[in-house]
């Protein structure tokens, strides 16, 4: 994983055709996708030199507010098309590297992987006889991730110090707030650009090996992870450890009001809830409040 890979001629390309796919707002300086396509070679020219002589900085970050379907908004960050296309570079050559080791029951942000393929593992520990959800509520997760533990994770497979700069500068990028008001970033990995999913995956990597050590039967949809156990008084002392460790260690923060040691159906991840017919022993899976046919 080097910057010479990032900046190679063919990445950058990669990059801007997933870029343009995507679409997308422009950022703060309201370029947008088809303005960036007219001086494509121009501007892939210029930043495989800025990338190579360290030259390059990320633009500032426009921040939205986008409504949750629980309730309350989530802020997105939109960069520039540009640092988009820088961003996508890098994940292109993180993503083979990481990918491979990630756990099998994480399920967010991964090829081949969907909500649906989370539900169907979900299943299979409701049938085993873990009827009991540790489900947990990671508060403001991607604002709150801490630089320093994520930049050492990172640097404990990338040894290009120009490639870990680079990702410094971009998790350090200003932020543009709706009203104008521009901040400094201290924390966080804000949801909107192309490089934050994967970067939200290894830092909870190190959640999932936590429950992998302990022997828990566990699905985590990126910062959404349910714990699954065979009576309520086990989901309490897991309930307990767990949010020592995501505390204490992972320097994240558990919503204590939204997360609850409780029964499947009591409970929706990902958008569902699981339910178990006590007559045939099926576990149903429902759509929030409608019924719904089982992926």
């Amino acid at each position: 994983m080097t910057m010479e890979e990032v900046a190679s001629d063919d990445n950058l390309r990669s990059a801007f055709a997933r870029v343009e796919r995507n679409d997308g707002a422009p950022g703060p300086d309201q370029q947008d996708v088809r303005k960036v396509r007219e001086h494509l070679e121009e501007i892939l020219s210029r930043l495989h030199r800025c990338l190579l002589d360290g030259s390059y900085r990320p633009g500032m970050i426009r921040r939205v507010w986008i409504p949750k379907a629980g309730g309350g908004e989530r802020g997105l960050g939109i960069p520039n098309v540009i640092d988009r296309i820088v961003q996508q570079a890098v994940h292109q050559v993180l993503s083979p590297n990481y990918e491979p080791t990630f756990h099998a029951s994480s399920h967010g942000f991964r090829p081949e992987r969907s909500c649906h393929t989370a539900i169907t593992e979900a299943q299979e520990h409701l049938k085993d006889g873990y009827e009991w959800v540790v489900d947990l509520d990671l508060e403001k997760f991607f604002d709150r991730v801490h630089h320093d533990r994520l930049l050492a994770r990172l640097a404990e497979r990338i040894v290009d110090k120009r490639l870990l700069k680079l990702i410094r500068e971009m998790l350090k990028a200003k932020v543009v707030m709706p009203d104008g008001v521009v901040v400094s970033t201290e924390e966080g990995t804000p949801q909107g650009g192309p490089l934050s999913p994967l970067l939200s995956n290894i830092v909870l990597d190190e959640l999932d090996a936590e429950f992998e050590q302990r022997g828990y039967r566990f699905v985590r949809y990126a910062d959404d992870a349910n714990i699954y156990v065979r009576s309520e008084r086990a989901g309490h002392r897991v309930m307990a450890s767990v949010v020592k460790f995501i505390e204490r260690r992972l320097r994240l923060k558990v919503n204590t009001i939204k997360s609850a040691v409780a029964r499947p159906e009591d409970r929706h991840f990902v958008g569902f809830r699981l339910r178990q017919n006590w007559e045939n022993g099926d576990i149903e899976v429902l759509l929030l409040n409608d019924n719904y046919t089982s992926p």
